[in-house]
């Protein structure tokens, strides 16, 4: 112990623990009015940017998810027009097939009807003919087979009545 009072190494010494004293405080009143308030301001503009950072990318999350929201939603939008269109595509095109289909039945039938008529005019018209020729022939073989036997009047009476047979069986 009495190593200690002796002045070694670990002894105190009031002037010099005055100047500690001293100087300590002198060195934290200059950190306090010099160096802490800039440290002070750039900590607090670093924490006012980081905020700011912060509240920017919150507006533009939810902007991005607002965005997000609107695009499903006009896709979906898309989606359901381009399905009214296809169906009206495919309605429309099944009226027009329908349409063409029953043109076309429409125009075979006139046609047909057209060709009907054609052939049972070309019918009469042959008929006709046949009946004159088939006339003209039975005269023409009557008066020489019976040339001098019957007169004109019987002669035509009797072509009459030829032609109206062949009619009959027509």
């Amino acid at each position: 112990m009495y190593y200690f009072l002796s002045g070694g190494l670990l002894s105190f010494e009031t002037g010099f623990g005055v100047w500690v004293l001293f100087s300590t405080l002198l060195f934290l009143w200059a950190m306090n009015r010099w160096l802490v308030p800039p440290i002070m301001n750039a900590l607090n503009e670093r924490e006012d940017s980081i905020k700011n950072s912060l509240e920017a990318a919150e507006k533009a999350l939810s902007r991005a998810e607002e965005i997000s929201r609107d695009n499903e939603k006009a896709l979906k939008d898309a989606e359901s027009a381009a399905q009214q269109i296809r169906k009206e595509a495919i309605a429309d095109a099944e009226q027009l097939r329908t349409e063409r289909i029953e043109k076309s039945k429409q125009e075979a039938a006139r046609i047909l009807e057209e060709a009907r008529n054609t052939i049972e005019q070309e019918k009469l018209k042959a008929l006709r003919e046949l009946k004159n020729e088939v006339a003209e022939l039975a005269i023409e073989s009557a008066s020489l087979i019976i040339k001098s036997e019957l007169d004109s009047k019987k002669n035509r009476k009797l072509v009459d009545s030829f032609i109206q047979d062949l009619s009959k069986r027509n």
